[in-house]
This record gives C-alpha cells, sequence and structure tokens, in this order.
C-alpha cells in the first residue's frame, strides 16, 4: 500500500495510523498527528481504490451505501498490512493507535469490528456503523474517541449515536466529542482528541 512512515522521537508512545478522508491522500492527517502525540512514529497510508481518481479505502455503492464484500476484503487488506509494516519499520504491532477522517474512520472501524486487537486505541472522525447484523470481537477496555458534528449531512447524529452503542456493548470505552458543525473537521475536535490521547496513553 502507498505510504509515509515517519520514525518519533518517543518509541514508547503508540504509533499513530493515520487514514484519511475520500479523495485524500497519505500527507492530509500528518497536522493531526503532530497535535496529537508529536513524540510518535506515524505510519500513513493510502486508500487502495479510486473513485473518479479519488483515493478511498474501499469501495461504495452510493454515498453512505457501502460495498460490503470490498469493504470486508480491504479491511483484511489493511490489517495484514499493519503487521507487514511493522515488521519492515521495527516498531510494535500491538501499539497502534488509527486516527482516521471520514472514509478512514470507517475503515478504522471496521479494523475494530472484524479483529480482536487489531488496535491498541482508535479516533474516529466523522464515522459511519461499518457493518450492521455482525457479532463483534470483545472490546474490552478498548478506548474510542468518535468525533461528531450535530449536523453532519453524510453522518446524521443517530448513526454515531448507534456506532457508540455497538462498540460499548462489546465492552469498548467510548468518547463522543459533539459540535454543532456539519462533516468537516473542526479544530476543537483534534484538541479535545489530543487531550483523550493523553489521558490514555501517557506512560
Amino acid at each position: 500500500m502507498k505510504h509515509l512512515f515517519k520514525k518519533g522521537t518517543d518509541l514508547t508512545k503508540p504509533v499513530l495510523l493515520l487514514l484519511h478522508g475520500t479523495g485524500g491522500n497519505e500527507e492530509d492527517l500528518l497536522s493531526l498527528a503532530d497535535m496529537i502525540s508529536p513524540e510518535s512514529s506515524v505510519l500513513s497510508v493510502r486508500g487502495n481504490v479510486s473513485e473518479n481518481g479519488m483515493p478511498r479505502f474501499f469501495r461504495r455503492l452510493a454515498e453512505g451505501v457501502f460495498d460490503e464484500e470490498d469493504l470486508i476484503f480491504r479491511t483484511k487488506e489493511l490489517h495484514e498490512y499493519i503487521a507487514e509494516a511493522a515488521e519492515k519499520y521495527d516498531f510494535d504491532r500491538d501499539q497502534v493507535v488509527a486516527i482516521g477522517y471520514s472514509n478512514g474512520a470507517n475503515i478504522a472501524g471496521s479494523l475494530i469490528f472484524h479483529y480482536k486487537n487489531s488496535l491498541k486505541g482508535a479516533i474516529l472522525h466523522h464515522p459511519m456503523v461499518p457493518r450492521r447484523g455482525i457479532e463483534l470481537p470483545d472490546l474490552n477496555g478498548l478506548p474510542v474517541f468518535i468525533g461528531a458534528g450535530k449536523n453532519d449531512p453524510i453522518c446524521p447524529p443517530e448513526e454515531t449515536e448507534e456506532l457508540q452503542q455497538l462498540l460499548s456493548s462489546a465492552g469498548a470505552e467510548v468518547h463522543v466529542k459533539w459540535e454543532n458543525m456539519g462533516h468537516q473537521l473542526s479544530r476543537a475536535e483534534v484538541e479535545e482528541a489530543a487531550e483523550w490521547f493523553h489521558k490514555h496513553f501517557s506512560s
């Protein structure tokens, strides 16, 4: 997978897995990594799917309608890729925290839904429910931050509440930050994500 890796200055901190939104690339969320944990190593990945020339992490059939088969395949591909990258760049596979926005948050959510211990934690900015009707793995104690907009036309509040409920029911510790915003990412949301990160991952 196209990616960039940046070795951190404090290797005891979790590695940040950056996952961009539709049409983004592996450089998009580097500023978020700097705000959230500047000492961490960063693995930023570009989605392997193209939608009218825009990189994405999996196909969709329409706005908000995921191609479930492709989602399952791409989630497995990313899951395996993280392990390859851990070997290549010599970092601890068990110390990976995802930071995803929109489409990237959805594939991060899908990793959590499909693979136990795939992430040590996740910051999901404006995610949707990746899949319905499946049993989630045991997520006991997994810290998850969700940033959501009350006026988000792509990801309505009910979607966020459903995702929170599904994750919490599987044992995850979910923190939701609501903004009176749409689908765009706000600075306040990222600042709260940084506070949340330090609370959970400062050694």
